[in-house]
């Protein structure tokens, strides 16, 4: 790459434009694999792909990345033109799938901020025998087209040329045109001013000389306003036809509109000599001056505001802020609310200017959550490769049904749970399901079926992963649980939950041999840590001979939470009001005691296991009598038990902070974060996973 015209910018756009690209590729060629052929569309969309990855790729100057979409371009050329009738669609499949894994390996590194150095010379040869083979097969032996005039034909506007020497060596001295193009692009296309430079970059070694107007469209970004309203111009010598240059022109990416000419040489060489930059023009579009500035930026607006453009891109760092700031927003509308010096005071018109002052703030907020929120549909349409590529190497029949794909969630959840997922479905598919003979012998379908599932509920997300294979050994788990010594009570005394749930403990495996996939000890512990850092949970169920499913909890959004505040002793603390039950007095229920003499409450039938909070966290409160405070009852995962606290100070939106990290290292049971309140205290988040636990 080029450091003297790249920028973090560029690099921004170009990584997610063709991640973007990369998915749908290999969504349409994981589509195409199931009906076991590529149709027309398929084939277009492809090398359409191929074609805008090359383009942009020669424009930031990564070779082996531009060289490897073009020879996947030519193969999908021939494919589309020549229609062969006989084709290996899955060794077709795996090419394309090979290609993408390299292309996102160098999109790796270029995030990482390392050189795209990768070698791709032995799948370009792959591909290269493929074609020809391809050619073979369907009795199609003539000589491959010139790499050029394929490439003309096919509309490239971002071919690879030749050398400037190698070209300056068969032009002839004269003869040579004059042409002026003006490129307007499509709106909303955006960074107009790097497009034009692409175009530019690719004119070299198709023509003698050029100029092009704006002509600072790397150094000043104020072009990109500039091209976007006046298009961009370009003229050019050279002694290639006019109706060559047209169709370079006209197949520039994002172009809206071309107009083309042809010059004579005065006019040629006069337009260039007038080709300065526009700088002080585009300043002075943006800013006008006086009262006619103010009509120029009126009239921007109008035409921005009916362009019809729906959407835009927002950096995520952004949005990270703007949720960072309505957070600081919410806890100084608290401060200013509950400020202490208010108490006692009458004001009616200060309360009633408090309460509009709320609805603003949670309908912003609520407008920020819900921009943050992103569909699962990238994320669950992943786990398609993962299934296919598992299916081939393991020799398993496998279908993965995707269910409830649009169900939302916080983005930086999402980026929490794709390393789970991912782990789970190598799972099933691994251990879950069996091999077709044994399917077979069991009486089932040969095919085995893998669902992925989402839906709502309440404030929660349930993610279920689940499989219609052999389903989990309970005597195996027990058996090697005792092994490594994990059992914490007697077998005989476990539930049949109790002892699924022994597969999230650290190093636990059932896999005899060491795979590519499993049987190394990095387990579903790996799971567990991953949601709870997000505050979700993963629970098992499974009937052998049937299946298995594994269900995650998640939470819609960990930035800001409805909670509850309550005080032990002079300790501050805020409990998540999704996990609240119910809040009762000793007064009006029962006291009871287990047959080991643990404390319990009696609650209309159903007995509460009681967690005193001064005694777990160790606070010193002068409130120890059951009778003079308050149980919270939590029923978290069919699990219920009661908090025992001194009292209840009042429900409160909070904003979730992160622990500072002395704290965190300490890994302190019962604690997922921390928040500032109204008065300007700490409340701790209590994490009732953790007392599960």
């Amino acid at each position: 790459m080029a450091d003297d015209f790249l920028n973090d910018s560029m690099l921004e756009v170009y990584i997610f434009e063709t991640s973007q690209n990369i998915e749908q590729l290999e969504n349409a060629v994981l589509e195409s694999e199931k009906t076991g052929r590529y149709s027309e569309a398929a084939i277009n969309e492809i090398f359409r792909i191929m074609h805008t990855i090359k383009g942009s790729s020669a424009m930031m100057m990564l070779g082996n990345l531009a060289e490897l979409a073009h020879k996947m371009e030519d193969l999908f050329y021939y494919i589309r033109e020549a229609q062969p009738k006989q084709v290996d669609y899955a060794a077709l499949s795996d090419l394309v799938l090979s290609g993408i894994d390299f292309i996102q390996a160098e999109l790796k590194k270029i995030q990482d901020k390392k050189p795209a150095d990768g070698d791709a010379n032995e799948l370009l040869a792959a591909i290269a025998v493929f074609l020809e083979q391809l050619k073979a097969a369907n009795g199609d032996l003539q000589q491959e087209q010139d790499t050029s005039s394929v490439q003309a034909a096919a509309g490239d506007e971002y071919a690879l040329q030749p050398t400037p020497d190698d070209e300056h060596k068969s032009r002839p001295a004269e003869g040579l045109s004059a042409y002026e193009a003006v490129l307007y692009y499509e709106e909303g296309c955006e960074m107009e001013n790097i497009r034009a430079y692409g175009v530019i970059h690719n004119l070299q070694g198709l023509v003698e000389d050029l100029y092009y107007r704006p002509a600072d469209i790397l150094e000043n970004d104020e072009t990109a306003a500039y091209i976007s309203k006046h298009g961009f111009t370009v003229g050019v010598l050279t002694d290639k036809p006019a109706d060559e240059m047209r169709r370079f022109f006209a197949d520039v990416l994002f172009l809206a509109k071309l107009e083309f000419r042809e010059l004579d040489a005065a006019t040629f060489a006069e337009r260039k000599g007038g080709a300065g930059t526009v700088r002080t023009q585009v300043k002075a579009a943006a800013a006008g001056s006086g009262e006619n500035g103010g009509k120029v930026r009126a009239q921007e607006t109008a035409v921005a505001s009916s362009s019809g453009q729906g959407m835009i891109s927002v950096n995520v760092a952004k949005l990270d802020k703007l949720m960072d700031l309505v957070g600081e927003m919410v806890i100084a509308e608290d401060m200013v609310v509950q400020n202490p010096d208010l108490n006692g005071l009458e004001l009616e018109n200060f309360r009633q200017a408090a309460r509009q002052l709320r609805k603003i703030t949670s309908e912003i907020q609520d407008l920020v959550m819900s921009v943050r929120m992103v569909p699962l549909a990238n994320t669950f349409l992943k786990m398609q490769r993962i299934v296919r590529d598992m299916s081939k190497k393991l020799q398993k029949e496998v279908r993965l049904q995707l269910i409830g794909e649009d169900t939302e969630v916080d983005k930086n959840i999402i980026e929490h749970i794709s390393d789970p997922l991912m782990h789970l479905i190598r799972n099933a598919v691994d251990h879950g399901l069996e091999t077709a003979e044994e399917r077979l012998a069991a009486g089932k379908d040969k095919t085995g079926t893998v669902t992925l599932e989402a839906r709502n509920v309440g404030n929660h997300v349930l993610i279920m992963v689940r499989d219609d294979g052999r389903g989990l050994n309970k005597e195996k788990i027990i058996s090697r649980a005792e092994k490594h010594g994990l059992l914490t009570k007697p077998a005989a005394e476990m539930t049949e939950k109790e002892i699924f749930q022994l597969i999230f403990l650290p190093g636990f495996s059932t896999s005899e041999q060491i795979t590519e996939y499993s049987g190394r000890g990095v387990g579903m512990d790996v799971v567990v840590k991953n949601l709870e850092k997000v505050g979700g949970s993963v629970s098992v169920d499974s009937v052998s001979g049937q299946g298995t499913a594994f269900t995650l909890k998640l939470p819609l959004t960990m930035a800001i939470i409805e909670g509850m505040n309550l005080t032990v002793g002079r300790a501050r603390y805020t409990i998540p009001i999704s996990a609240i039950k119910e809040s009762v007095r000793l007064e009006n229920h029962k006291l009871v005691r287990d047959t080991d003499g643990n404390e319990m409450l009696l609650v209309r039938g159903e007995c509460y296991p009681i967690i005193r909070l001064h005694e777990f966290f160790k606070v010193p409160t002068e409130v120890t009598n059951l009778a003079d405070g308050i149980f919270i009852l939590v029923d978290y995962e069919e699990k219920p038990f009661c908090l025992f606290v001194d009292d209840l100070l009042g429900q409160q939106e909070v904003v979730v902070k992160a622990l500072p990290r002395y704290i965190q290292n300490k890994r302190v049971r019962g604690i997922g974060g921390c928040t500032l309140l109204g008065d300007g205290s700490i409340s701790l988040i209590l994490d009732v996973s953790g007392f599960v636990a």
